[in-house]
């Protein structure tokens, strides 16, 4: 068995303590971190039973690949939607309405919905489209 002198340089060092405790040091890191995400804990307020009289009552307007309009589910022609808007329009001036046309209809049959929406005096219009995802 060979003596080490106290003068004598090292030749290997023992990394296994310092490993050791970088484990140690990531199991807490994430212990610590997966505690901390639990959120905190807020009273909020309770909503009343009452309905709420200034929900909007958006209509939607579809038209499909045939030319055929729909307000909401129901099929309508261009006279029963007038009809139909204008009782919505008395309950709510400011009644939204958003108008989904099929990619492959006439663009004719959506300018004609927007010119029944301006003479009616409907203001917000919403053009519903599908997100290009890359």
């Amino acid at each position: 068995m060979k003596i080490q002198e106290d003068n004598a340089p090292y030749d290997e060092i023992n990394v296994t303590p310092m490993l050791d405790l970088a484990y140690v040091l990531l199991i807490v890191f994430i212990l610590m971190a997966t505690v901390s995400v639990q959120g905190i804990t807020v009273n909020l307020p309770k909503a009343s039973d009452a309905p709420s009289l200034a929900k909007p009552q958006t209509k939607a307007i579809t038209i499909t690949a045939d030319g055929t309009v729909y307000l909401d589910t129901f099929p309508v022609s261009m006279e029963q939607l007038e009809s139909t808007l204008q009782q919505y329009k008395a309950v709510n001036p400011a009644l939204p309405v958003v108008i989904k046309g099929d990619a492959a209809v006439q663009y004719v049959k959506i300018v004609d919905v927007l010119a029944l929406l301006g003479k009616l005096e409907i203001t917000q219009i919403g053009l519903v489209t599908q997100n290009l995802v890359k």
